[in-house]
């Protein structure tokens, strides 16, 4: 596999720092995991973060810091339960599923278009970007649209092409409200790609106003 599209510097920086929602973590952490370009600069993110950590003056806690310690443990919510058939089913479709993807219950496919289904992964977290599959049909083009908040795409398996070029297995796209683009997938192989979204995708042009209340993913 050879990875093209990474993603960006300050993505990893906060993603290594803890920063990111669980949402667009889950999807940096299944780059990482295909990439031992983007490994290798995780790690030195790593160690510039613990450097920076030594260095820091150390402060006196405060003398109830053990009690408050404990009484947020106690108001922390416990873990949805995990629905390990819908996890194994998604495994057996999807051998390329990175690990990391694997422990998330994964949802059935459903369809939501000509040639174009999702499927919805559950977080253990409330907020932030949602996480889903989606799964395009070879030669389908989606229509011209941007986005009401961040997108974040990484490709598992097949292949698509835009203006901003072509994005195949382990590449992975970073798109907001400033990025507007047409998504072609390449014949031969349907795309399946693993998806952190903030916001709806706003479709554009008049073909897709009226098309737009039938998204929903």
């Amino acid at each position: 596999m050879t990875t093209t599209h990474h993603p960006a510097a300050d993505t990893l920086a906060a993603y290594a720092g803890g920063w990111l929602d669980a949402g667009r973590r889950l999807v940096i952490a299944a780059h990482i995991e295909l990439c031992p370009s983007c490994q290798r600069w995780q790690a030195a993110f790593e160690r510039v973060g613990g450097a920076m950590l030594e260095q820091t003056p150390p402060v006196a806690m405060r003398a109830d810091a053990l009690q408050q310690a404990l009484a947020r443990l106690d108001a922390v919510e416990p873990a949805p339960a995990r629905h390990p058939a819908q996890s194994t089913q998604a495994v057996l479709d999807l051998p390329m599923l990175p690990d990391v993807v694997k422990s998330h219950p994964i949802g059935p496919w459903s369809w939501i278009g000509r040639g174009i289904h999702h499927r919805p992964v559950t977080l253990p977290e409330a907020g932030g970007a949602r996480v889903f599959m989606l799964k395009v049909g070879p030669g389908i083009q989606l229509p011209k649209h941007t986005h009401t908040g961040t997108e974040m795409t990484l490709v598992l398996s097949g292949a698509f092409s835009h203006a901003g070029g072509r994005f195949g297995p382990g590449d992975i796209e970073e798109a907001d409200d400033t990025v507007d683009h047409v998504p072609v997938v390449e014949a031969g192989e349907a795309c399946v790609c693993l998806v952190a979204m903030e916001g709806q995708l706003r479709l554009l042009g008049p073909f897709g106003r009226l098309l737009q209340p039938l998204v929903r993913f």
